[in-house]
């Protein structure tokens, strides 16, 4: 996997938690059983989403966290010629963060919190490694 094809893929997949959790709340808003602005940020009206969505959020919330980072390293490998520098890494970033993704799906026991925190620190760990090769 090229390291464009990871980045689309890391795209794809934030859109796929957001749309996991907007799927729910649209029809919600649809048939006036809850208004549009019930979810608004910071507050404490998305508990009374079911939890997996819950969870499906702050997946979503980590991908739109780490996504311009890696996109932003993955941009300048391919617009200076230094594909080869990210085209190795990459993918294994995308992989790490499904894993971290599925870690938060799954649940919030203390295990799974700690598994997901590898992954997070795997990414960022490889995204660093990027940056720095690309800089020389």
């Amino acid at each position: 996997m090229t390291a464009v094809t990871a980045l689309l893929c890391f795209v794809i997949w934030t859109l796929v938690l957001a749309v996991s959790y907007a799927t729910y709340r649209v029809p919600l808003i649809l048939t006036g059983s809850k208004k549009a602005s019930h979810w608004e940020r910071n507050s404490s009206a998305s508990a009374d989403d079911p939890p997996i969505l819950q969870r499906a959020k702050g997946a979503h919330m980590n991908c739109v966290e780490n996504l311009p980072l890696f996109a932003a390293v993955v941009l300048v490998g391919v617009a200076t010629g230094q594909e080869g520098v990210v085209d190795g890494v990459a993918a294994y970033v995308f992989y790490a963060r499904i894993l971290q993704s599925v870690m938060h799906l799954i649940g919030q026991s203390f295990v799974l919190i700690a598994v997901r925190a590898t992954f997070f620190l795997i990414q960022i760990a490889l995204i660093l490694y990027m940056a720095f090769s690309l800089i020389g």
